[in-house]
């Protein structure tokens, strides 16, 4: 999707802690913590594009983090893109709040799942292979697999492994952002959520949700699941393109 979406725009990417080439740095900052690091390294490598439009765009736990940014630097953005952001509802949150207290957290599917992902392969071609198909990769494009096999994953002595550890993933999905809903309602930047049909329940309630208690934000249910733009990402670009360079 970034590879069609670089013919009309200069891609700024960030890795967040732990994330693709970014050190794992200890222990998991947190998700308000994440979204103003990423804004602080934005505002350091954005000089040599100089003045120009800025946009912004973020997928699932980035989203998020995207949805954070916009509510604290109104002016930071002209139009943002958040495509299958893990907004959780409330009463999810109030939920999620309990099992952190009583130390049940790391329990529920998310936190599960991510804790029990496959992180190793002989080598890429092995990864490939693994991957293809299967779970949250189901239905994915194979260059957009090859992609992901090639960039998310990193050389080690005995093979591949994943450059984002499993423990890290299931350190974000067993906490959440503090201030969630009060900042959703504090976007004033011109904001479109693409959200797969197919994604998790919980999405479509809380983008719901945002779009009728917020005139900025805006929505769009799209064919796929909690990856689609992985999936048709040529038409996921396209749709990003439509909104930001209307």
């Amino acid at each position: 999707m970034l590879k069609h979406l670089a013919a009309d725009f200069d891609l700024w990417l960030c890795d967040i802690q732990g994330h693709g080439d970014s050190d794992h740095g200890g222990r998991f900052h947190g998700w308000n913590r994440s979204a103003e690091l990423a804004v602080e390294a934005f505002e350091a490598g954005r000089a040599p594009f100089g003045e120009v439009p800025r946009f912004a765009l973020g997928h699932s736990f980035g989203g998020v983090l995207t949805s954070l940014i916009l509510a604290k630097h109104p002016d930071l953005f002209q139009r943002a893109v958040l495509l299958d952001p893990v907004l959780f509802p409330p009463a999810l949150i109030g939920v999620m709040a309990v099992s952190e207290v009583l130390g049940l957290h790391r329990r529920h599917t998310m936190a599960r799942k991510s804790a029990a992902r496959r992180k190793h392969w002989p080598d890429r071609a092995a990864a490939y292979a693994g991957l293809h198909g299967r779970g949250t990769f189901k239905g994915w494009d194979d260059a957009a697999l090859w992609a992901y096999v090639e960039h998310a994953l990193k050389d080690v002595e005995d093979g591949v492994e994943l450059k984002c550890r499993p423990s890290r993933e299931a350190e974000i999905f067993s906490s959440y952002p503090r201030r969630l809903w009060s900042s959703l309602n504090k976007i004033v930047t011109p904001t479109d959520i693409l959200h797969g049909q197919h994604s998790y329940p919980f999405v479509a309630k809380a983008v719901a949700r945002v779009t009728a208690l917020n005139s900025h934000v805006r929505a769009q249910v799209v064919a796929g699941g909690h990856c689609f733009m992985q999936q048709t990402p040529e038409d996921s670009a396209e749709r990003v393109r439509g909104f930001l360079l209307p």
